[in-house]
């Protein structure tokens, strides 16, 4: 039997098989749009929808029947052109490289941290600065760069929670991670010494990661947002009562001396990245592969603990169990006492844990949480990063 229209696909944003609400696998149903009928269906991409199949229907439905595959065939290349194109492994092996046509947003100014860690993973890629954690995610939503590149979590003051609240408020997907050591310097303007400090600018963290120097120097201490912002601040104005805690390659860019490096308190100071983009990555097997989720339970006796063992009897390593309070539902009312009603934190719990999408392992053990968890989302399916 001939084909007498175009296939129009519907579906939603993918996650590995399953939806927001976690109660059924999502997928893309093939709809068929027989003789004259108007049927009009919303596209997703990968999460980018809003694109009218209307246009095409009726490309098709225009003209005689002998033109329909000469129509189809023109309505199809211009599909090829308008929409963006899903990833492939070809795709990741060729990204992977250098990241020579990649841009990516970050937080901060050029010289920080997360930008050396863009550089790491992409070294040859364009980086976009952005005001905001926020501004980042946004960036990649609105197309104006391709991925978004955020820490998530330090090895001396742990996770950052503000990031995993936009994770899960962003509909990016992670495909990749990085593990930077963090290396900080004492910097300062030419020809300024460390006994003339009285000050030292930088980013909270960095000062009380800093702490066994600047006691030892005696300078007081000022927070800004970003380390290599203060690093123009203290340039932009001059400033030679003040130094700053940044990385050497700030000072590169902002013509500063280094008056001491490595002044962290602890040598082994590592901060974890993830890789945000706008599409998921295809996994695989051939290498180490890590996934990251995001689910809720209903109250009861251990809930968490046959959560946590639907990984431990499939011999599933957990690296990392974060627990955050619902934003939007911050309590949960239990009327459990004739004397009235008692109320707790609702969570959210991230899990990330050491399998592949694409093993039946990690398939069985989400379908098994699945079955009791009352919200279920995957952030991500994603190669580790083994390297310092």
């Amino acid at each position: 039997m001939a084909l007498k229209s175009v296939i129009v696909l519907e579906g939603t944003n993918p996650h590995f098989g399953w939806n927001d609400s976690g109660s059924k696998p999502s997928g893309f149903p093939l709809n068929w749009i027989n003789g004259p009928e108007k049927v009009c269906k919303s596209m997703s991409f990968g999460g980018f929808s809003g694109f009218s199949a209307c246009r095409a229907i009726r490309n098709v439905e225009d003209g005689n029947t002998s033109k329909r595959g000469t129509h189809l065939e023109r309505v199809i290349d211009e599909t090829k052109s308008s929409f963006p194109k899903p990833l492939s492994v070809s795709d990741l092996s060729s990204t992977a490289d250098d990241g020579s046509k990649v841009r990516i947003s970050f937080k901060g100014y050029p010289g920080s941290y997360t930008e050396d860690a863009a550089f790491k993973a992409y070294p040859k890629c364009e980086t976009v600065p952005c005001n905001e954690f926020e501004d980042a995610f946004k960036a990649v939503e609105l197309w104006l760069t391709d991925k978004a590149v955020l820490p998530i979590e330090n090895s001396s003051s742990g996770s950052i929670h503000r990031n995993y609240d936009l994770l899960l408020r962003h509909r990016l997907h992670i495909v990749g991670e990085v593990q930077l050591a963090v290396n900080f310097c004492l910097l300062a303007l030419p020809g300024v010494r460390s006994e003339h400090l009285k000050r030292v600018i930088s980013h909270p963290q960095a000062l009380s990661l800093s702490d066994i120097l600047l006691s030892k120097l005696g300078v007081s201490r000022e927070n800004v947002d970003d380390t290599a912002g203060a690093a123009q601040y203290v340039v932009s104005n001059g400033l030679r009562d003040a130094g700053v805690v940044a990385s050497a390659r700030a000072a590169e860019i902002y013509g500063l001396n280094i008056l001491a490096d490595g002044i962290q308190d602890d040598s082994d100071n590592i901060t974890r990245f993830l890789v945000l983009a706008r599409d998921p990555i295809i996994p695989r097997t051939n290498t180490q592969f890590k996934t990251s989720i995001v689910f809720t339970l209903d109250e009861g006796p251990g809930v968490l603990f046959k959560a946590l063992a639907v990984f431990a009897l499939r011999d599933i390593n957990l690296t990392k169990i974060e627990s955050r309070p619902q934003r939007k539902r911050p309590l949960r009312v239990v009327d459990d006492s004739n004397t009235g009603s008692a109320k707790y934190f609702d969570y959210l719990f991230y899990i990330d844990f050491e399998a592949s999408m694409a093993e039946p392992r990690a398939q069985n053990a989400l379908g098994h949480l699945q079955e009791f968890a009352t919200f279920l989302r995957i952030l991500g399916c994603y190669p580790m990063d083994t390297t310092l």
